[in-house]
């Protein structure tokens, strides 16, 4: 008897076992339930989304019925519609299509699949690779590779938006940075960890001075954001302008205009997510990025696009507070670390300084350089105004002795241009004013001195001593 009650009762225990194997089994095959939802509308750049919940800014693909996923991002939502911007073509989406989050699995799990996947409690902000990987190379607004390379191996990974730096942990502008410019360096010095604007209209030689501050400007990393601009234009800058000795120790990022805004978008600040992972690493980065009209123009078309009324002149309010969010990631980090000198292009339409965005843009940034067309139509090069060009820092970067030098040259370029039409036609009796006797005798040299050649570099220490020299 003792023995039978022994064996129903080992019985019982086998089966109790096998019981909890089974459950194991299954609970470690289970699928995880990922949150979708459905595509009901595209409508211009906007597509609209039912039955998902994301936080804006997150990103997300939509499964076409066949082909690669499309990628979007959350640009807006109304109660529970999602607005959606696509990084990528359009093509081949139908009504219903499947949303899902960007960190779901590729493609996502249908019930009847088998596989373990665990579900993680994962940022969807989009993440973009950094390092060092990434110079040499040519890549688009989320890190794809342009050039033909073969694909980037990057070992480290970043948020493409960060939060802003405490303005009072930043490191003071206390360095002259040597641009390789002569009239930058001694009438306009920048401060490493400057942001300036350069002001041009199109055809005045922007881009040819840009690729001179990238090959003779002292910074560990360049980082080059071409945003917006035309794709011909995108490699005849690498090969011609910037170079293979510039291209060395520089990253570019390409978001030509043929793209759609949202990508714009992401490459400029995918160009200052990389200029930042150097800078928290205490290098000195050099960021060029051309232009900060491209950005706010894409910006435009995406909040128009999804309802935000136009205020000036087309433009809504969402763009005047998008443009100094970018502006301000650049700059000093901590003391003792790195830092970014930033130069952002503005395109004044129709060369006038007064439009929206440069208006906006003088007032975020730490100085501005203006190029006319007149000067380049009449061979100066670089065609940069001197009276209407400043930065902001140089008073704490130069010696009493330079800023004097400087108040001098302007004080004499500018009483000749003033004049100039008197002098032209005659009308001018030399003896009359003493001053511009002066600045008749030493215009040739200021102008001279304002000129370099493309192939011309001129250090720091030179161009302040060749300054020097045009008052001795």
């Amino acid at each position: 008897m003792a023995d039978s009650l022994n064996d129903t009762h080992d019985s019982h225990q086998a089966r109790w076992n096998r019981f909890l194997e089974n459950c194991q089994h299954a609970a470690g095959n289970a699928q995880a339930i990922w949150p979708s939802g459905r595509l009901t509308r595209i409508n211009g750049l906007v597509m609209e989304a039912s039955g998902l919940k994301l936080p804006l800014g997150s990103t997300c693909r939509i499964y076409p019925t066949s082909g690669a996923p499309v990628e979007a991002e959350v640009v807006g939502f109304a109660g529970e519609k999602l607005y959606l911007m696509p990084s990528d073509e359009v093509f081949g989406l139908a009504p219903g299509a499947r949303v899902v989050p960007f960190d779901a699995p590729n493609p996502p799990p249908q019930v009847d699949q088998p596989g373990h996947m665990k579900r993680r409690a994962i940022d969807r902000a989009k993440q973009v690779p950094v390092g060092d990987e990434v110079l040499g190379r040519v890549l688009d607004g989320v890190g794809r590779p342009l050039d033909a390379k073969g694909p980037l191996r990057a070992s480290q990974a970043r948020p493409l938006q960060s939060r802003p730096i405490n303005p009072m942990s930043r490191a003071a502008i206390e360095q002259p940075l040597d641009v390789g410019i002569r009239a930058i360096n001694s009438l306009l010095t920048v401060g490493r960890g400057q942001r300036m604007g350069l002001f041009a209209g199109s055809g005045v030689g922007k881009s040819v001075l840009l690729g001179m501050m990238a090959r003779y400007t002292e910074a560990e990393v360049i980082v080059v954001g071409l945003i917006g601009e035309r794709g011909r234009e995108v490699k005849e800058f690498i090969e011609h302008i910037l170079g293979e000795e510039g291209m060395r120790r520089a990253v570019v990022v390409a978001a030509p205009a043929d793209t759609g805004p949202l990508m714009r978008l992401q490459g400029a600040a995918y160009a200052t997510t990389i200029a930042e992972h150097f800078r928290d690493q205490g290098r000195h980065v050099l960021l060029i990025m051309d232009s900060l009209t491209r950005y706010a123009m894409a910006q435009r078309e995406i909040a128009l696009a999804i309802g935000e009324p136009p205020a000036t002149r087309g433009y809504p309010p969402s763009v005047f507070a998008r443009l100094p969010q970018l502006v301000e990631r650049a700059g000093n980090g901590q003391d003792g670390g790195g830092s970014i000198t930033a130069f952002y292009t503005v395109l004044a339409e129709g060369d006038d300084q007064q439009d929206p965005i440069a208006d906006s843009a003088r007032a975020i940034l730490d100085g501005h350089i203006v190029l006319t067309r007149t000067l380049a139509d009449a061979g100066h090069y670089p065609a940069i105004d001197i009276e209407q060009s400043i930065s902001r820092a140089m008073v704490n970067l130069i010696e009493n002795s330079q800023l004097e030098h400087i108040r001098r040259f302007k004080v004499l370029f500018s009483r000749y241009q003033r004049s100039r039409d008197l002098i032209a036609v005659g009308a001018y009796a030399p003896g009359s004013d003493p001053v511009l006797d002066q600045s008749i005798a030493m215009y040739p040299r200021m102008e001279a001195f304002l000129q370099q050649k493309l192939n011309e570099k001129s250090d720091f220490p030179s161009s302040v001593a060749h300054l020097a020299g045009l008052f001795n």
